[in-house]
């Protein structure tokens, strides 16, 4: 079989291995690929392994001998998995492989705001702890999490894991989900998302991209949240308004904004958010750990070996 990695070089700049892949097919691995080149690179290929690049109808209609794309993410959003379906063309992705990774990724974006981590270590590379009259210095606030309320809009895979990192910290959990109360560990408390702005010190996002959360933090839900509230965004950038959240930080009303993902990737170097000192943005590696790349490399190969011997997993369009 003709296998074509459109965009490997995200998921394993080097680190990692094809090799498997060898073993199932003749494989071309570009690291990169621009939308008017798919159709050259893929037009032989029975199998496409991709993450980011777009695969639209037209493009798709393009590509007689396409029988499986392969999807180097959780999220397929990048894939007309319709088009998929009516040309016969299976499409798989990799859920969960990144949730410890994700998660504590989130608690790294809090640490950092909670115990201003990178400040102090900043701080003490500019020598103001030398020049310090005492044995300890510190000119900003530290702040525990035992106590404080975390609230968690989704309660999926890493949401969970998340609410269950929090009850370690000695926190208080609620959550807005659409699973039963009934079916939530005793220590998560169900509330609605207008409930959820109200009560949480520290709010973080692990809900899909849809219209109906589209920009679900803009400037009102904002001004419903505690005053110096802090908003971690590990999910999807459109998740929030940007320039709202860049008013919030330099009002006050926001005390800390920790993000993975922003509306664009990659964002533009005027991005109001830059000019925030408590924005903290991180450039979408939450999911790049090591050992979860290694998992999604490994999951992908099951996909191509499972569809090759006629029982495909992980499909997306049935």
């Amino acid at each position: 079989m003709q296998i074509v990695l459109l965009d490997g070089y995200a998921s394993n700049p080097g680190d990692l291995t094809w090799e498997p892949l060898k073993e199932m097919g003749e494989v071309t691995v570009y690291d990169r690929t621009q939308p008017s080149e798919v159709v050259e690179r893929a037009h032989d290929a029975e199998i496409i392994v991709t993450n980011k690049v777009t695969l639209t109808r037209q493009t798709l209609e393009q590509l007689p001998n396409l029988r499986l794309i392969c999807v180097l993410a959780t999220g397929y959003n990048t894939i007309d998995t319709l088009a998929a379906r009516d040309l016969g063309i299976t499409v798989c992705n990799v859920p969960a492989y990144s949730t410890d990774s994700v998660a504590q990724m989130v608690f790294a974006q809090i640490l950092n705001m909670t115990n201003r981590v990178a400040h102090y270590a900043r701080q003490t590379r500019e020598g103001r702890w030398s020049a310090a009259p005492d044995f300890c210095y510190w000119d900003l606030p530290v702040s525990e999490l035992a106590g404080k309320t975390l609230g968690i809009v989704g309660l999926g895979h890493i949401g969970a894991k998340v609410a269950s990192i929090a009850r370690e910290f000695g926190m208080d959990v609620f959550a807005f989900t659409s699973k039963n109360s009934i079916d939530l560990p005793d220590y998560i408390q169900k509330t609605t998302l207008e409930g959820l702005f109200g009560v949480s010190d520290i709010l973080t996002l692990h809900c899909p991209l849809t219209p109906d959360t589209h920009e679900l933090i803009n400037a009102r839900t904002l001004a419903r949240m505690k005053r110096g509230a802090l908003l971690v965004n590990t999910g999807r950038g459109p998740l929030v308004n940007e320039a709202d959240v860049a008013e919030a930080l330099a009002s006050g009303q926001l005390g800390g904004y920790g993000a993975d993902v922003m509306c664009s990737e990659p964002p533009a170097a005027d991005n109001p958010l830059f000019a925030q000192p408590n924005a903290f943005i991180t450039p979408h590696i939450a999911w790049a750990s090591v050992e979860a790349r290694q998992r999604l490399l490994n999951a992908t190969f099951d996909n191509i070996r499972a569809f090759q011997e006629g029982h495909p997993q992980n499909v997306v369009n049935p």
